[in-house]
């Protein structure tokens, strides 16, 4: 019979637990047995499961692909120049660059992305050009002669992975197939084996559908189009809604569009299986089903929180997981591998190592009846800082399919790595990952020197099962640099020279090699790409953050290691044409540093504020006052200048991606939740903040000043700030109601970003030293807390 409590569940399902481990064991000791990953090492097994999953598509084809993302790349010149030839004799995951007799360069790889990963190795080692998620257009010159160069290369890594399935909310909500075109060809050229689809929303319309249920019941299930990630996990229900058969049916077609681009270049795709996650209607249909009260996640209200979970040894989930495969695989095809997450932040409804090893095998079993050669891709999210995930609890879980059978993604490898806990995820193939990334905020931060050692000493860990490495940001188009390095050091087989690699990196990003420009990121790296500490980094400054007396802002660093560095590209501008194609990315560069010194100062605005209230110093508060809101100002002056940095463009996106005008309001509200309130009444605040022009002006700096304005009033009266009365204010009248605003913001650049940049240096490069009001309250520098 249904239940709706999680105690009666655990009560009910008791009885079933010995009849579940039976199935296991017969799952253990017979079926599957047809794919062996019992390979010595996990590098063999790798390259075992890597050939199992590669896709069908002919080298012609491959290849073809292959040289269109060149042609893309750099023009028609491509095929005299480039010759590509796609070669299975060859070592998994291994190119070679020759030169042909007629002069052009033979790029020779496994399958089409090898091939891709060639170029781009030839473009950014020979050439000394490369690319940039916001850059994927090379202007090669007219008269260029190709040096002849002879280079082969493996990787150390049989999987290259990218996304994270919040990626596809953060970052991809809006995107059409223009877009997808260019993050495809990119994901081509870092040589990216693997990634996922997780597009399943019209699949589902039809699975409920038959099951019973009726639309408007599946619409109230339905998040909208910006927070679809966390319905497909569970976490929540409705929000946003609904999701017109029109959008429905556009991602559809879009994701079959995506998965046949990636499989043509020979990337193997994860699809979306059955996790177990329900409407709350259906359990009125079928009452003879054990149901389980999802928990309620981050605080949302019970009208979108609370979904029901189908245990996975229930007839019921073993029907839905068929029927929904099924379609799944009839829409997109297979590459054998399906991805589900039943407990991502989320505590299962039963403790005990019986209940998880018969879960995780029911689970996998419902994927191995409809593709006996199935590989479940998981997410080791759920382990990450979860108390409830003792070791028996995770062995249980990860041991009840055959090995090799289950794929897990080390989600955060660079911070929280659990393969250690794990043992190798007790003999599971796994994944390491960086996500650096949450939300897809701003703000420049990596762990350069804990990647580089960090992938070597996973591969040397005794036993070690790794079998790849990998990103898995929540939100791209930040910190490229942490992406590329990441990625190349996940194909190299021992560390990288960290300032052999830096030094590159700014001579292939600008186009020019000079000792300024190589110094500036010799102190980025040295700095705000140092981190190595385990506090939770989720980019939520003091700029971005809703004003208290509360907040504790800190730094890893020297903040005048971001100013020399500002300087030195600023000095750097004469030596980069204007008309060259690197000095976007100049630009780009110069609005994120300015931005990154402004965000610093603004912390440390913050601890002089804090200061002067507990001191009741009216003058020096109303002071720092005047000057954090003039810095509010200036950045966004220097944010507005650059067409990466503003809420236009996203406002506009969401708008133009909406299948009808009637739905574009919706869309539009999506949008502008997401990135602020996060909820119906700012369940997640900020999480996702943007330091975009737009919002700097029309959000963050109005609840800065409403803040300072109250503090203020309560100094010259001489009372308590109240600080809860302000919450309840500035969610009333600014946060809240900034979801369901309708102004139009720019979608193109304005003003100088030289001239811009250059100004505000002069203008703040000396406030600390100009004034007493900041006395000597700095930042804190905590000691480093992570890995030696």
């Amino acid at each position: 019979m249904a239940v709706g409590g999680r105690t009666n569940g655990k009560m009910q399902l008791n009885w079933k637990l010995a009849l579940a481990l039976l199935a296991v064991l017969c799952l253990q000791l017979g079926q599957g047995s047809e794919l062996n990953f019992n390979a010595a090492s996990g590098v063999e097994m790798g390259l075992q499961m890597a050939a199992h999953l590669a896709p069908s598509t002919t080298t012609d084809v491959q290849e073809t692909a292959a040289m269109a993302v060149i042609s893309r790349l750099i023009g028609e010149r491509s095929s005299q120049l480039f010759k590509v030839q796609v070669n299975k004799n060859m070592d998994l995951r291994s190119f070679q660059i020759t030169m042909l007799d007629d002069g052009r360069i033979l790029l020779m790889g496994w399958d089409g992305v090898s091939v891709c990963k060639a170029f781009h190795h030839y473009l950014k080692y020979v050439l000394n050009k490369d690319v940039d998620w916001f850059k994927m257009r090379i202007e090669l010159p007219t008269n260029l002669q190709l040096p002849n160069v002879t280079i082969e290369s493996k990787s150390a890594s049989p999987f290259i992975y990218h996304q994270n399935v919040c990626t596809w909310s953060y970052s991809f909500a809006w995107w059409g197939f223009e877009q997808w075109r260019r993050h495809l060809d990119w994901m081509a050229l870092m040589g990216i084996s693997l990634t996922i689809a997780p597009v399943q929303e019209a699949i589902w319309v039809e699975v409920y559908s038959e099951l019973g249920l009726r639309l408007e019941e599946i619409d109230e299930h339905l998040a909208g189009p910006a927070f679809q990630a966390w319905q497909r996990m569970g976490n929540i229900r409705g929000w946003a809604g609904p999701l017109t058969p029109g959008w429905r049916r556009y991602q559809l077609l879009l994701q079959q569009e995506i998965i046949a681009a990636q499989r043509n270049l020979g990337m193997s795709v994860a699809l979306p299986a059955f996790a177990g996650h329900v409407p709350r209607a259906l359990k009125h249909l079928y009452p003879e089903s054990t149901f389980m009260e999802v928990q309620r996640w981050n605080q949302f209200p019970d009208q979108y929180c609370c979904g029901l979970f189908v245990e996975p040894t229930e007839n019921l989930f073993n029907k839905i997981a068929s029927i929904f495969l099924q379609k799944i695989i009839t829409t997109y095809g297979s590459n054998h591998i399906f991805f589900c997450d039943p407990f991502n932040e989320l505590e299962p409804p039963v403790a005990k190592p019986e209940y998880m090893r018969s879960t995780a095998a029911a689970i996998y079993e419902s994927m191995r009846r409809i593709d006996p050669q199935a590989i479940w891709l998981l997410q080791g999210w759920m382990f990450v800082k979860n108390p409830f995930w003792t070791t028996d609890m995770a062995e249980a879980f990860l041991t009840a399919a055959p090995r090799g059978r289950i794929l897990v993604l080390d989600l955060q490898s660079e911070q929280f790595p659990q393969y250690e806990l794990t043992r190798s995820y007790f003999g599971q193939p796994f994944i390491w990952c960086m996500l650096h990334n949450f939300g897809g905020t701003l703000g420049m931060f990596g762990s350069a020197k804990l990647i580089n050692s960090g992938i070597e000493e996973a591969r040397r860990l005794p036993n070690s099962s790794l079998v790849g490495t990998g990103i898995t940001p929540e939100g791209i188009g930040q910190n490229y640099v942490m992406y590329s390095f990441t990625l190349e050091r996940g194909w190299s087989n021992k560390p990288l020279d960290l300032d052999s690699w830096f030094t590159h990196f700014s001579h292939t990003r600008y186009g020019v090699k000079d000792e300024r420009l190589e110094q500036a990121w010799l102190l980025l790296k040295n700095s705000v790409y140092s981190f190595r500490g385990l506090q939770k980094m989720r980019g939520q400054y003091v700029v971005t953050r809703r004003p208290s007396f509360n907040q504790e802002p800190f730094t890893w660093y020297n903040a005048s290691a971001v100013l020399d560095a500002w300087h030195l590209l600023l000095s750097s501008r004469a030596i980069i044409p204007l008309e060259d194609d690197r000095y976007e990315m100049y630009e780009h560069d110069l609005v994120d540093i300015t931005r990154q010194f402004l965000q610093i100062s603004a912390d440390q605005f913050y601890v002089n504020l804090r200061s002067a209230f507990r001191k009741r110093q009216v003058s020096r508060f109303e002071f720092l006052s005047t000057k954090l809101l003039k810095l509010f100002d200036d950045m966004e002056l220097i944010l507005a200048s650059s067409r990466n940095f503003l809420l236009g463009n996203w406002l506009q996106q969401a708008k133009q991606a909406a299948p009808s005008p009637g739905e574009q309001r919706n869309f539009e509200f999506n949008a502008r939740n997401q990135i602020t309130a996060w909820g119906p009444d700012g369940q997640i605040l900020d999480y996702a903040c943007k330091q975009w022009s737009g919002l700097v002006s029309d959000y963050y700096m109005p609840r800065w000043r409403l803040f300072l304005e109250d503090v203020t009033v309560a100094l010259h009266s001489r009372r308590p700030f109240n600080g809860t009365a302000f919450k309840l204010k500035v969610s009333q009248d600014i946060e809240l109601p900034f979801s369901n605003k309708v102004d139009v913001y720019p979608v193109t650049p304005v003003g100088n970003t030289w001239l811009i940049s250059q100004d505000i240096f002069e203008t703040w490069k000396d406030y600390s030293k100009n004034t007493h009001f900041l006395h000597n309250n700095r930042l804190p520098v905590p000691r480093k807390l992570g890995p030696k």
